[in-house]
């Protein structure tokens, strides 16, 4: 039987090599945070960049800020500072605007690549936004959204690949938190001439995605889960180099003029990936982003996954010790770095774990949801949120009618 005490978890802590990066994030006293995979801890180089941003960029350099502190560079600069963590050339990701707008941005640019061909892949399970976006891009563009399940892929593009456009999947399932088989899926894709888009929200700085060995060739990611950009940040879009004289977005905003500034009548798509540049980014954002990343020099993804697995196992482990369902998939390979425990009554369970101070979420219908940011949570935070939760079960505190009352948010 796995350890799973107090002591032991204190002694992986003792020889784990990412445990001095935790003085890096502020993580407030009391508290055991298990839902940075929706809002990651404030990285402590935040506070003084942004102080930076708005009092002296903004405050003093004003619009001059745009070239003497670089603004306008911006969107390519952390890009390609987020590139390693994509395993992927700088040149190749750029950072500004949401998830949504560069989902659309990129499925209708890969359609256009496709000529002929009229269909999506995706994923019935896939979170919501990429589905509701991709049916809009249908609609609009006459394509054809069929969901099918990942294991199912590869016979459906061996039988019916010739009408297959696009594959537009999510790294890893946000409720249960199962793998994809992103390499397997993206072969299968590109034997049967179709381009893939990957959504990698769920996993980036957790998961490695390996963009470049894997031959990928859209994807897209927020930054504020394992990042820790914070609350809006900006989302990044990856475009393999081979594909951008061929890219031809759908927004096709001043900023990614091949000459903004010359304020042309008509568009000419600027060279390499900043063509997907669309309009003035949220700098504040940005350059908060700028500084949470950094973090990610003093490390690498190898070294996170490998934490990740093994907080995960331990999890996984205590669930089993308290007779709850485990929802995510125990092998390595199909796990991201999040634990779902089923249970009926999810969700005056987490909220009782929150007013507990061990900070989770859950989605419908019975999902108890459990992040492990391996560059802040610790093995002994394992362990007592594991305590918690079965001392809720044990005495029934979850059944106290305030956490009855569901939130806005959950």
């Amino acid at each position: 039987m796995p350890d799973t005490s107090r002591e032991h978890a204190a002694a992986l802590d003792a020889r784990d090599p990412l445990a001095g990066l935790r003085k890096r994030f502020r993580l407030p006293e009391g508290v055991v945070y298990l839902d940075g995979n929706s809002l990651g801890a404030l990285p402590d180089d935040v506070p003084g960049a942004l102080d930076d941003v708005v009092h002296r960029q903004w405050g003093v350099d004003l619009i001059r800020s745009w070239n003497a502190n670089d603004w306008w560079n911006a969107p390519t600069r952390v890009g390609a500072a987020l590139a390693p963590v994509l395993g992927a050339a700088p040149d190749q990701v750029l950072c500004g605007d949401s998830t949504s707008v560069q989902l659309f941005n990129a499925m209708v640019a890969a359609l256009r690549m496709r000529p002929g061909r009229t269909v999506v892949l995706t994923d019935p399970d896939s979170f919501p936004t990429d589905g509701y976006l991709f049916d809009s891009v249908a609609r609009m563009s006459g394509a054809t959204v069929r969901r099918v399940p990942p294991g199912e892929v590869a016979g459906v593009l061996a039988a019916e690949g010739a009408q297959v456009a696009v594959v537009a999947y999510n790294h890893v399932d946000y409720r249960t938190g199962e793998l994809r088989d992103l390499p397997g899926i993206t072969r299968a894709a590109h034997d049967a001439g179709a381009l893939v888009l990957w959504d990698v929200c769920h996993t980036v700085g957790a998961v490695p995605i390996d963009a470049d060995a894997h031959d990928l060739d859209f994807v897209v990611g927020c930054t504020y889960k394992y990042l820790s950009g914070g609350p809006g940040a900006p989302a990044f879009l990856y475009v393999a180099r081979r594909l951008h004289d061929v890219f031809d977005p759908a927004l096709t905003g001043w900023h990614g003029h091949a000459e903004p500034f010359a304020m042309e009548p008509g568009y000419r798509p600027a060279d390499g990936i900043s063509r997907a540049r669309i309009g003035t980014p949220p700098l504040l954002n940005m350059l908060a982003l700028e500084a949470a990343v950094r973090v990610f020099a003093e490390t690498d993804t190898a070294a996170i996954r490998a934490k990740s697995l093994a907080l995960t196992d331990l999890f996984i482990a205590c669930v089993d010790e308290l007779g709850l369902e485990v929802a995510t998939p125990r092998e390595h390979a199909r796990r991201g770095s999040q634990v779902a425990v089923r249970h009926d009554e999810a969700h005056p369970i987490m909220a009782a774990l929150i007013d507990r101070g061990v900070i989770g979420d859950i989605r419908p219908p019975d999902i108890l949801r459990f992040g492990f940011n391996a560059l802040y949570v610790s093995y002994t935070d394992v362990v007592e949120a594991a305590a918690v939760l079965g001392d809720i079960l044990a005495t029934g505190a979850h059944r106290d009618p305030r956490f009855a009352v569901r939130a806005t948010v959950t």
